[in-house]
């Protein structure tokens, strides 16, 4: 398996940061689970490691 890293990138307002962790959330929970989040210190970005067969 591949492990391939996602980066979720939002806007710096507290509601673009709901929307990403809802969006993760409905991806599926363990995607939410194991996401990083920069937002606390100003990195308005998730990053989420991933195993998976391939990119496709």
């Amino acid at each position: 398996m591949a492990k391939f890293l996602i980066e979720v990138p939002h806007e710096p307002e507290e509601r673009a940061c709901a929307l990403a962790i809802q969006i993760l959330l409905k991806t599926g929970s363990h995607y939410l689970t194991n996401a990083d989040f920069g937002c606390l210190d100003g990195e308005h970005k998730a990053w989420v490691m991933i195993d998976v067969d391939s990119k496709e």
